[in-house]
């Protein structure tokens, strides 16, 4: 975990993100992905140092999301990371042999702060950030 020192303001950020994150893991699997979606929806991709960032301090500020509560975990981050004006993809997904059902966030296709083999978890849910479409004229 990082060592940064976050201003206040950004540790209230936090906080809420975990709030609501807990509030919304209570939803079914695909309404939270419809909501995570809409959320994500015409947002700026996020960077890898934000997403990391924002990973740092939800786990950080709480025990639950620091240990075994990756759904609220990844869902916090995204809120946080949108809050601060970006967003990182969502996953949810599992492995077979042995099953492993997880949630995570990515940036560019990598799982941040995820050990690699993450990547190669079959997604079952997922929001992804499309940006706005650019008006012509």
């Amino acid at each position: 975990m990082s060592t940064t020192v976050h201003p206040l303001g950004y540790r209230v950020q936090a906080r809420v993100a975990i709030a609501v994150a807990r509030m919304l893991i209570m939803l079914s699997p695909d309404r939270l992905a419809a909501v995570l979606s809409r959320f994500c929806r015409g947002a700026v991709h996020a960077s890898a140092r934000d997403a990391g960032e924002a990973r740092d301090l939800v786990c950080a500020l709480s025990r639950r999301c620091a240990g075994q509560g990756c759904l609220q975990r990844s869902v916090a981050v995204v809120i946080l990371c949108r809050l601060r004006g970006s967003v990182p993809d969502w996953c949810a997904g599992f492995a077979l042999h042995p099953f492993t059902a997880h949630a995570w966030v990515e940036v560019d296709g990598l799982p941040i702060g995820e050990p690699g083999k993450v990547s190669t978890y079959q997604v079952v849910h997922a929001a992804r950030v499309r940006p706005r479409p650019v008006k012509p004229g």
